[in-house]
């Protein structure tokens, strides 16, 4: 008797389950979306507007214009926004603006908060 004979004489062709077999059902996984962050710059004294621009430009893949309007926002309420990403994204970004501050010798300040 093949296998296909012994399913049907079992009874699966009714749509019962065969002698000993288990049901199988499928959980929908929980996806949870991650917690966001806010990238700011904060204004100081020193370090010079073009490179305010140029910092944008190069880590937050901002044209010129927009740029040069978040280092204008910076300057004038002392913090701006440059853009919002995943905790690990964000924590880069930092890292990534403060070392090259550092390298060009300029006090320019990054910070992350939760959005």
């Amino acid at each position: 008797m093949t296998r296909y004979q012994r399913f049907m004489q079992s009874g699966a062709r009714d749509g019962g389950p065969e002698r000993g077999a288990g049901v199988i059902t499928r959980t929908k996984p929980q996806v949870k979306k991650p917690s966001l962050y806010r990238v700011l710059l904060l204004n100081d004294d020193y370090t010079p507007m073009e490179f305010v621009v140029h910092v944008i430009e190069r880590f937050f893949h901002k044209g010129r214009e927009e740029a040069t309007r978040i280092m204008l926002h910076v300057h004038n309420h002392g913090v701006g926004e440059c853009g919002v990403f995943t905790y690990e994204v964000a924590e880069t970004k930092v890292s990534q603006v403060m070392d090259f501050a550092k390298q060009h010798q300029h006090p320019l300040q990054c910070v992350m908060e939760k959005k």
